[in-house]
């Protein structure tokens, strides 16, 4: 599926297992549509009673009494009405069920597609774009389908029963009648060119506009301590009046589509009522044959009308398919490898590099041992390359050079889901989900035992503090995890990782912005797990690693000092100027 394929191909293909359902669909909206011509059919054979009594059409069929032909013709136009709306229900339940199951369809393949994406997609892009796509693009597609489909299905039988009808009667009025049908879809061919990059334009400032209100809302607390409210809502109006202003400039060419085509249906429907009428009054053509074929020509050109509505679902649909095509176009992380073996956590680094595309930051000739087991420690200011070193180690993003062992193995030729079940991450933004405390903890082990998870959190340090909440594991936990303090999202981050029982754990800044309670909980929690697996800490706040095995200082995207703590503060160097300003030394080293 790439985004070189037509937009409407891809619809086909979602509906390509739902031949069936589709068939019946089509089926209905065409014999709907069939009924729904007959009424004028039978107020053309009425008036053709009134006027002609026994010579009418009807008498020819055995019914000579015009009451009863009335009769009959009543009955007709009872179950032609029934039956209309019978299959209006049938097309509408398999139209809309089959548009909701491609909506959804569309959504788990996007969002599936989405969780396989790298990193570096996710730095790039914003999330409020994809959330756009996610929902309101894919409900755009939802809506065409919805409607437009039979619309359009609807709007071609009706032509080609009309059509039928008019060439039976009269074939002059036929040819006559359809001169503004070629106009009719030369406009909405013009106007489907002239409203793509329009639309194309609206589904970009929507994507903008959920950005803006995805971000907002996530940083809401962060406005209001600023003041930033009325900033906000302004930046959000420019936001949200471009989204306006990009529909109104589609609005504009569809407004102008409906005049037009009425215009050309005026010169049709007055074709039959002029020629008609002078062929009626000539005696060539009976009454309720001019009847019939005035009544016929509304039916046949003014549902062209909807051919304006109808384009415009289809090009807001095409533009969103664009770019759910774009979505889906975007590669996939390379697939792991197929090595699948216990992790013992022996990390071996060979001058690795890796260089963003967007920004200057990296690392570059990395050499490292990391033996199963340790404790070690990244350290260095902000922008020395510690978050992508261990972005590399927990193959979120791969080396543009050198190369990565684990336990003697390429790190891309492993089983990613041995991965997976060998290395946990705490990260620092901890991202909890609504539900309980129990739940989080449980989220990397669905079916773990409650003794299991009791367990982790003690290992972590959490279960002091939840045990005292009112409904202890059982306390549900908000969005985000909002009714916990920062320190017990991290112990409860720390306890997730710890129940799954990795080779591995990484904590990336776990303790950058908790408080001292906390950080000792965490430090205790490594001190027992010691030896037991590696742990690769990344932090600012030296006090958190003074206990590991080995600390290693990175400036500028290379590792300048190693070592253990005792050791790097014995010498001069960044490290021992790191720790200096921290715990308050006034003396701060010149030599770096």
């Amino acid at each position: 599926m790439t985004a070189s394929r037509h937009p409407l191909r891809v619809l086909f293909s979602l509906v390509r297992d739902e031949r069936g359902r589709v068939i019946r669909a089509t089926a209905s909206s065409v014999v709907n549509k069939l009924f729904d011509v007959m009424p004028e059919i039978l107020i053309g054979i009425a008036l053709d009673v009134v006027v002609r009594g026994k010579d009418s059409f009807v008498a020819k069929l055995g019914i000579t009494d015009p009451v009863q032909q009335l009769t009959l013709l009543g009955i007709a136009t009872f179950l032609i009405w029934f039956g209309e709306s019978l299959f209006e229900y049938f097309y509408q339940v398999l139209w809309r069920g089959l548009a909701q199951d491609v909506q959804h369809r569309l959504r788990i393949l996007c969002y599936d597609h989405a969780q396989h994406l790298p990193t570096s997609f996710y730095e790039e892009n914003r999330s409020g774009d994809l959330v756009a796509v996610l929902n309101d693009d894919i409900n755009q597609l939802e809506r065409f389908l919805d409607r437009g489909a039979n619309e359009l299905i609807q709007t071609f039988s009706a032509v080609v029963l009309v059509g039928a009808v008019f060439f039976i009667v009269s074939p002059l009025i036929a040819v006559i009648a359809f001169t503004p049908v070629p106009a009719i879809i030369a406009g909405a061919f013009w106007f489907q060119r002239r409203a793509q990059a329009r639309y194309d334009a609206v589904r970009a400032r929507a994507g903008g506009l959920g950005a803006r209100l995805t971000t907002n809302l996530q940083g809401l607390q962060t406005i209001r301590a600023f003041g930033a409210e009325a900033r906000e809502t302004e930046a959000l109006t420019r936001e949200s009046l471009g989204y306006v202003e990009a529909n109104r400039a589609a609005i504009r060419v569809s407004s102008a589509f409906i005049p037009i085509i009425r215009m050309a249906i005026l010169s049709g429907f007055l074709a039959t009522f002029l020629i008609g009428g002078w062929l009626t009054l000539t005696g060539q053509m009976q009454v309720g044959a001019y009847g019939l074929l005035v009544f016929l020509t509304q039916r046949l050109l003014w549902p062209m009308t909807g051919l304006a509505e109808i384009a415009d679902l289809y090009e807001r649909a095409m533009a969103s398919t664009r770019r759910i095509l774009r979505l889906l176009d975007e590669p996939r992380a390379e697939p792991h490898g197929t090595h699948d073996a216990p992790v013992s956590g022996r990390f071996d680094l060979d001058d690795v590099g890796f260089r963003y595309a967007t920004s200057p930051g990296g690392v570059n000739g990395i050499c490292l041992s990391i033996g199963a087991g340790e404790t070690v420690a990244l350290v260095g200011p902000t922008g020395s390359g510690k978050s992508t070193l261990i972005k590399l180690l927990g193959l979120f993003i791969r080396p543009q050079k050198g190369c990565i062992l684990l336990d003697g193995v390429p790190l891309a030729d492993w089983s990613g889901e041995r991965l997976r079940r060998a290395m946990a991450w705490v990260p620092q933004e901890v991202t909890l989900f609504t539900g309980s405390i129990s739940d989080n903890i449980a989220y990397g082990r669905p079916g773990a035992r409650f003794s299991e998870i009791e367990a982790a959190a003690r290992m972590a340090e959490a279960d002091g503090f939840i045990r005292a909440l009112p409904d202890g594991y059982d306390s549900q936990i908000g969005e985000y995890g909002q009714k916990l303090s920062g320190g017990q999202r991290q112990r409860i981050a720390l306890a997730r990782a710890l129940l799954i029982d990795p080779a591995i754990l990484i904590l990336d800044e776990a303790t950058s912005a908790v408080d001292n309670e906390t950080e000792a909980a965490i430090q205790r929690s490594l001190a027992k797990m010691k030896g037991r697996r590696t742990v690769i800490l990344v932090a600012h706040r030296l006090s958190t690693v003074v206990h590991a095995d080995a600390i290693h200082v990175m400036e500028d995207g290379r590792i300048v000092q190693s070592g253990s703590h005792d050791a790097l503060v014995a010498r001069p160097g960044l490290y021992r100027n790191l720790w200096n300003i921290q715990t308050g030394h006034a003396e701060i080293e010149a030599e770096m």
